[in-house]
């Protein structure tokens, strides 16, 4: 059996149908059809504004599209708020690292279980017996974590002093923390050196394999994305472009116009 075949075998994670997003009168997503199937590592690629980014606001519900439907796991989340969706088990790290400055690693992961802690007086009151058990087993899911990721070496620094492929790390921790099904990378290798990168990619494979994860890639080196992802979806002001293998997208000729323009015929 070929991997499409395999592909088309498991159950649908995500699904966009005609997903459009509009900013006035800037058309940032223009009906993106998309989907992906349970375990699946899917790369999302194009040019500078080409809509990547856009497509996952929509689908975490920070922008959520005029028209079109967002289905995950065969619901409709396309009208939900991003505290919403993150119930759903959908998580995300973002293109800028996004820590909290001033905190340690360990604290910083912890904050990835926030939607699991429900604080209330009577928890507060009865903490011994009741919200201090909850508090440990929130810690016992972020050691898990920290050592999947290996990050003992640096689980009481404070993440302004930890190097920026680290700082990556903590916060792919951090998304790991709130026990996704789907995960999303927006840019997760951005600023590394090449034996960052390297380090990266296992780490995420380590993840999908351990946790089991779909997860949706943006990232603009095509090394990592050849390497990692079982398909890729190119985007170019808004449209859909090109979908298949990473090797098959980029040799297609309206992602090579994307990126690098058309030739001009010589006069």
């Amino acid at each position: 059996m070929d991997s499409t075949d395999q592909t088309t075998d498991r159950a649908t994670a995500l699904a966009c149908e005609q997903v459009t997003r509009r900013f006035g009168g800037l058309t940032a997503l223009k009906e993106i059809d998309l989907s992906m199937p349970q375990g699946e590592i899917l790369g999302l690629v194009g040019p500078n504004g080409s809509g990547k980014t856009t497509l996952v606001n929509a689908v975490t519900g920070f922008y959520p599209p005029q028209d079109g439907r967002i289905l995950f796991e065969g619901q409709a989340i396309n009208h939900l708020k991003p505290y919403q969706v993150a119930t759903y088990g959908i998580a995300r790290t973002f293109q800028n690292v996004a820590l909290f400055k001033g905190m340690s690693v360990l604290d910083n992961i912890l904050l990835g279980r926030h939607i699991f802690m429900r604080p209330s007086a009577l928890a507060s009151l009865f903490y011994w017996w009741w919200a201090q058990k909850e508090e440990v087993a929130h810690r016992q899911k972020v050691e898990e974590i920290i050592d999947l990721l290996q990050l003992e070496s640096v689980r009481d620094e404070p993440v302004d002093v930890i190097p920026l492929g680290v700082q990556k790390r903590v916060e792919l921790a951090r998304a790991l923390a709130a026990e996704p099904r789907f995960l999303i990378l927006d840019e997760p290798m951005a600023g590394m050196n090449q034996e960052e990168k390297e380090y990266m990619v296992r780490f995420i494979l380590d993840a999908q394999e351990a946790l089991d994860l779909t997860i949706l890639l943006i990232e603009h080196h095509m090394d990592v994305v050849t390497a990692i992802c079982d398909r890729v979806v190119v985007l170019n002001n808004g449209e859909k472009i090109a979908e298949g293998t990473a090797r098959e997208a980029i040799k297609d000729p309206a992602v090579v116009a994307a990126y690098i323009g058309k030739r001009r015929d010589a006069a």
